[in-house]
């Protein structure tokens, strides 16, 4: 039986990111994904909408279905 899994190049966070640092977050997705880690990736609160910064994911962990990724901020764009 295979593993389902699906490939991420961007960081959609529906508003569910937790900052754990200044500019470290926590984002928890549904399943289990993988995204490129070290390399600058844009970040969008909805898949629709205007890219909201870029980010350097530093850790992805997999875990009952669940795939929990730690990413630093390293831009902001203004949301004005």
């Amino acid at each position: 039986m295979g593993m389902p899994l699906e490939l991420n190049t961007l960081i959609v966070t529906k508003g569910r990111e937790k900052r754990i640092e200044e500019n470290l977050f926590v984002l928890e997705k549904e399943g289990y994904r993988l995204y490129p880690i070290d390399i600058p990736v844009e970040v969008k609160k909805t898949l629709e909408s205007d890219t909201s910064g870029t980010a350097v994911i530093k850790k992805i962990e997999w875990q009952n279905h669940l795939t929990t990724i730690t990413y630093q901020l390293i831009s902001l764009n203004s949301t004005n």
